[in-house]
C-alpha cells in the first residue's frame, strides 16, 4: 500500500487544474501584454485568475501581483516593505518560526543595516501578540508573522497582532502559503497589507503565486525590467500557471468546509494513535491547529532513519519543512519551540490533504508504532 502524508509539501495538480491550463499551452499560448487577440485571449485568463485569486482571500483583483510562488512572494513583501519605507525606519519584527523565504531575506537586510527583532513563540509554536506590541518602535517599518506554521500547523492570532500593528501604522505581512484554501482567509479581516500565497500547497502548478499588497500600501519593486503586473512585478505572465493557480483556488473554496471537517477527523485519529506509542511527544496546538498537519517526535529515534524506513512500506512523510530537508539539524522552528535536541532529532510531520482515504490513516495507524519499534531495537 502507498500512502503520501507530505501534502504540506507540495500537492498533486487536481485533474480539473489541469484541464483548464492546457489550452494555454497551445491554441492559446499569446502574451498577455501583446495587443493582437492572442495577447488579449491571455489577457482575460489571467484578469479572470487574478478575480478568482482575490474571491479567495477577499481582496479587490487590482491588490493581487502574481509571482512564481511564495517564496518570491515573501521576499517581495519584506524587502519591498523595507526599501519602500527606510525614510520612516529601519527596523522590522518577525516570529522566530518563520520560513526560510522570510527570515532569509531578513538576514540580507541585516547585512544591509535594517535591525531586525526576532519574537519568541510558545511550546506550541505559538507567538503571543503583546510580544510583537513591546517590540514595535517608532523606527519599525514591517510586522511579518505566518498565518499557519508550515512544520506545526500552529495558526497564529493574525487578526489581533494586525489591529495594533495597523494602529501604529506599520505594515503587517503573513504568510499565507499553509492555509489559504484550508482555513477562511480575509485579508480585511486580518488587518493584513501583505499575504503570500501559493498554488502547488493547493492542488495547483508548482511555479507560481501571489502577494496581496493592499492599496496604498508602500512598496518597493524587488525584480525589475518591464512594467508588468502594474509596474509592480516585471516579467512575462505565466498565463497556464496563473490559470491553474485561480482555478486551485476556485475549487479549495468549494471544498473548504467539508475538506476541514474531514481533515480533522483524520488528524484526531492519527494523534490518537501516536500519542500511544511509548515516548511519542505531539507537536503544535492540539486543538486549533491546521487540520491535516500533524508533527510528532519519538525518543531513542532519527529523523532520517523514520523515513527511510517509512517510505520502504509505501508511507511519504518529511521531517519538517521540505525547503530544508538536506540539513541534518533540527530545525529553527523545533529549536524555537524548546524541544531538546535528542528530542527534535525523531520529529516527523504527516501532512494529509484531499487524497487521503480512511484506509491510508488506518494504514499510518497500524505501520508507524512498528517502524518506530523496529528502529529502536
Amino acid at each position: 500500500m502507498r500512502v503520501y502524508a507530505d501534502h504540506g509539501s507540495t500537492t498533486p495538480v487536481d485533474p480539473r487544474v489541469v484541464a483548464a491550463m492546457l489550452p494555454y499551452f497551445s491554441e492559446t499560448f499569446g502574451n498577455a501584454s501583446s495587443l493582437h487577440a492572442w495577447g488579449q485571449s491571455a489577457r482575460e485568463a489571467v484578469d479572470t485568475a487574478r478575480e478568482q485569486v482575490a474571491r479567495a482571500i477577499r481582496c479587490a483583483p487590482a491588490e493581487v501581483v502574481f509571482t512564481s510562488g511564495a517564496t518570491e512572494s515573501d521576499n517581495f513583501a519584506v524587502g519591498g516593505a523595507a526599501l519602500g519605507n527606510e525614510d520612516r525606519g529601519r527596523h522590522a519584527v518577525v516570529s522566530a518560526v518563520e520560513h526560510h523565504a522570510v527570515l532569509e531575506p531578513c538576514r540580507f537586510l541585516e547585512s544591509r543595516g535594517v535591525e531586525v527583532t526576532y519574537i519568541r513563540v510558545d511550546r506550541t509554536g505559538r507567538v503571543d501578540p503583546d510580544d510583537v506590541r513591546r517590540a514595535l518602535r517608532d523606527d519599525t517599518v514591517l510586522v511579518s508573522v505566518m498565518h499557519a506554521n508550515n512544520e506545526l500547523g500552529t495558526v497564529q492570532a493574525i487578526a489581533e497582532i494586525g489591529r495594533m500593528v495597523r494602529e501604529r501604522g506599520i505594515l503587517m505581512h503573513s504568510d499565507a502559503a499553509q492555509s489559504v484554501g484550508i482555513l477562511p482567509v480575509d485579508v480585511n479581516a486580518l488587518r493584513v497589507d501583505l499575504l503570500s500565497v501559493s498554488a502547488h500547497k493547493r492542488y495547483g502548478p508548482k511555479g507560481v503565486g501571489a502577494l496581496y499588497v493592499r492599496k496604498g500600501a508602500r512598496l518597493q519593486r524587488v525584480q525589475h525590467g518591464g512594467a508588468h503586473e502594474r509596474n509592480r512585478r516585471a516579467g512575462t505572465e505565466n498565463v497556464s500557471g496563473i490559470v491553474g493557480f485561480g482555478e486551485a483556488l476556485r475549487l479549495a473554496a468549494e471544498l473548504m468546509d467539508t475538506e476541514a471537517e474531514r481533515l480533522r477527523a483524520f488528524s484526531h485519529r492519527l494523534r490518537g494513535a501516536l500519542r500511544a506509542i511509548p515516548g511519542a511527544h505531539l507537536n503544535g496546538d492540539p486543538v486549533d491547529g491546521l487540520p491535516g498537519t500533524v508533527s510528532v517526535s519519538f525518543e531513542g529515534t532519527d529523523s532520517e532513519s523514520l523515513l527511510m524506513a517509512l517510505d520502504l512500506r509505501g508511507i511519504a512523510a518529511s521531517s519538517g519543512s521540505a525547503c530544508t530537508s538536506g540539513s541534518l539539524e533540527p530545525s529553527h522552528v523545533l529549536r524555537a519551540v524548546g524541544l531538546p535536541p535528542d528530542l527534535a532529532k525523531g520529529t516527523v510531520r504527516f501532512s494529509l490533504g484531499r487524497g487521503t482515504a480512511e484506509a491510508d490513516v488506518e494504514y499510518l495507524t497500524q505501520v508507524v508504532p512498528e517502524v518506530v519499534a523496529t528502529l529502536r531495537r
